[in-house]
This record gives structure tokens, sequence and C-alpha cells, in this order.
């Protein structure tokens, strides 16, 4: 089976964003470029993460490499919606970062989720132990989203992607849970609803 590489090198945007209420968001990353629009759904989780590490793979570039690094985005840069139409390609299931020190760029790579993430072994012997099956990367047959990103664009993602994520419901201050419009049960107050 085919696997599409959405290569973006470098994009004319490259964002995090949703689409719905709060509650019942769903998160992407977008990439715009020569005339192409990609988006690519994820986890409220992964993009929060995302924001983290590529703040210490900027952090790591700057101290091994002497990669001179911008201050970090004080102002509000682009708090644009996402571009319409937000056509999901796929599921993310593995981002993976790294530092490009020929050309002092982040490369982003978000990998489609696996139809078969897990093999399960029944325990019987494989007569092929010298198969091809082994030296392939178990995820080269997944569909991709690669975007190459400078120090300066790689920090305005971080702010944006922070700001979207606190974007969503506050937390309850007793227990931490998003609160919804009407509320919720808080299980510090023995099920109360707060």
């Amino acid at each position: 089976m085919t696997h599409q590489v959405h290569a973006f090198e470098p994009p004319e945007r490259f964002v995090a964003g949703t689409v719905g209420p709060p509650g019942e968001r769903t998160f992407f990353l977008q990439a715009r470029g020569g005339g192409r629009l990609v988006s690519v759904a994820l986890e409220k989780v992964q993009v929060s993460l995302l924001a983290e590490k590529l703040e210490e793979l900027l952090s790591e570039a700057q101290r091994r490499f002497g990669v001179d690094l911008p201050e970090p985005v004080a102002a509000v840069g682009d708090n644009d919606p996402l571009d319409t139409p937000v056509d999901e390609e796929f599921r993310v299931g593995t981002l993976g970062l790294a530092f490009d020190v020929d050309t002092a760029t982040v490369v982003i790579e978000a990998i489609a989720v696996g139809e078969a993430e897990v093999e399960v072994d029944l325990g019987e012997p494989d007569d092929d132990e010298d198969s091809d099956d082994e030296d392939e990367e178990p995820d080269d047959d997944l569909d991709r989203l690669r975007v190459r990103l400078t120090p300066e664009a790689t920090r305005q993602f971080i702010e944006r992607a922070r700001r979207v994520v606190n974007a969503g419901r506050p937390p309850c201050p007793l227990c931490g849970q998003p609160l919804d419009p009407a509320g919720h049960l808080c299980p510090r107050h023995n099920g109360y609803h707060r």
C-alpha cells in the first residue's frame, strides 16, 4: 500500500488549532504552502507535549550547537482560525522531532496511526528469520506530515500551541478536572454539583 509524505520545507503557515466548542474540540496541526493545505488530527495532550518538547529541542540546540535563538514571543502572533476547509488527512499516532544542524532548522514529523500498532506473537517459531520485514521500520508505510521550521517560526508555533491548549475549559480549583459551563460533579465534594 502506498503512503503519502506531505512535506513543507518551509511552510507558508504551520499552526496548531481546534474545531468545535470547548469540551468537544478536535485538535489539528495544519500546514499550508505551495497551493496545498494539509490538516492532521491529534489529541490535546499531543499538542501540549509537542510545544514542551520543541522548547526543549531549541534549548538543547542552543547549548550543543550554539544556535542563536530568538527570545520567547511576547506579542500575540498568528491568532487567525484554521484555514478552511479543515479536512483530516489522518490521525497522528507518532510525533518525531529533529534539529538539522546544516540548515539550522527544526524538523517536525507527524506520522499516522498504524492499522495494527501491536503484533501478537503466538509463540510459534518463525521459519524465515532473515525476513526483509525485520529491516523495515514499522511505520515506513504510514502517511506523514513533515515540516521544516526556522527557530523563529518554531517559537511562534510553540506560543500559539500553548494558547490553543489553554483556551479550553478552565480547571476546577479543587480537583483540576475541566469545568463545563453548567459546572461538574466534583469528586472533592463527594459528588455534589459544583
